[in-house]
């Protein structure tokens, strides 16, 4: 079969295209033929080795998530059909090729409504988001939401959730470009976050934001506990340093401020969100935004791209269409 490599960690210039032996797989496992593979930030990191992040042998093919078709099904695996539309997160043996290896516990039925270069958007993206709301901000209907830097992947996931939970969002953005997307998104309320003291309108408890999603904790997040109401939480998605804070902010107001790594979610809360999310695909509620389409043979580029200020939604790769 066909995948990209490295042969070790390295810089996505590495990455080459090769003939590889077709996976297989256990009798707990899961074999798919990959529609389209996700490109997400942590794909990176686990190529050139950094973040803690390691591969686990090489050569490595990249990718955690992604949408195809079941082709084969271990004698363990319950609730799967052969032939089954399905996207998958944190699969066994890299999604950037024709085929891979996916844990029944990670793998999802893909709504109807949703293509398979759609599908490579959901692992990652919409399940970091719904976590981050509810499952670690606790969010709930009528809550001051900000998601601070929206227009990635993450960003919009999060925007679209919070919209159709009926929160209040208010969304920042680094370009015009990106507030355009995200008033398309039905965000009335867009701010700059390149702008000096963006915040500064909401730092009173009045004014302040129940919850905040932030995705660039080292930039903000010393600015986001000043923006908070009384009680509010600071949900950190991404982050890329460190930051100093004043704790006496945090006091003042009751807040929080809570990690969110999806790594750390056990498998039986990833069915609870996917089973929440499929409706909302299907109905059209949810639908993901994709920035670019790549060819497999185009991955270093997109893993370029992945990390470049300005996202614009999702980046897919093109597998099998």
């Amino acid at each position: 079969m066909k995948a990209m490599q490295i042969q070790d960690y390295g810089p996505a210039t590495d990455l080459m295209l090769a003939d590889a032996q077709q996976p297989s797989i256990n009798e707990d496992q899961i074999l798919v033929q990959v529609g389209a593979a996700g490109v997400n930030p942590v794909d990176t990191y686990i190529r050139s080795g950094i973040n803690n992040y390691t591969a686990s042998r090489f050569p490595h093919t990249p990718g955690s998530d992604g949408a195809g078709t079941v082709v084969a099904l271990g004698t363990k695996v319950t609730g799967f059909e052969i032939g089954q539309r399905v996207y998958f997160s944190r699969n066994l043996t890299g999604s950037s090729a024709e085929y891979t290896v996916c844990a029944a516990t990670h793998t999802y039925l893909l709504a109807d409504a949703l293509s398979f270069e759609e599908g490579a958007c959901l692992g990652i993206p919409y399940t970091t988001a719904h976590r981050a709301l509810f499952g670690r901000a606790n969010a709930k209907t009528g809550d001051k939401v900000l998601v601070h830097g929206a227009t990635g992947a993450v960003g919009l996931a999060t925007v679209q959730l919070a919209l159709a939970a009926g929160m209040d969002v208010i969304a920042s953005a680094g370009t015009t470009a990106g507030a355009e997307l995200l008033r398309q998104q039905g965000v009335t309320q867009v701010i700059m976050h390149n702008e000096s003291d963006h915040l500064a309108p909401f730092q009173t408890l009045d004014k302040g934001f129940d919850i905040i999603i932030e995705m660039l904790a080292n930039h903000n997040l010393d600015q986001d506990l000043k923006a908070l109401a009384f009680g509010g939480c600071v949900a950190v998605v991404g982050n890329r340093g460190t930051v100093e804070i004043n704790p006496r902010d945090l006091m003042a107001r009751d807040a929080s401020v809570v990690g969110v790594a999806l790594a750390n979610t056990k498998p039986h809360e990833l069915a609870l969100i996917a089973k929440a999310l499929r409706p909302l695909f299907e109905m059209g509620v949810l639908k993901p935004v994709i920035r670019h389409s790549y060819a497999l043979t185009e991955l270093a580029q997109a893993h370029e791209d992945v990390l470049k200020s300005g996202a614009l939604g999702n980046l897919v790769v093109r597998i099998n269409d």
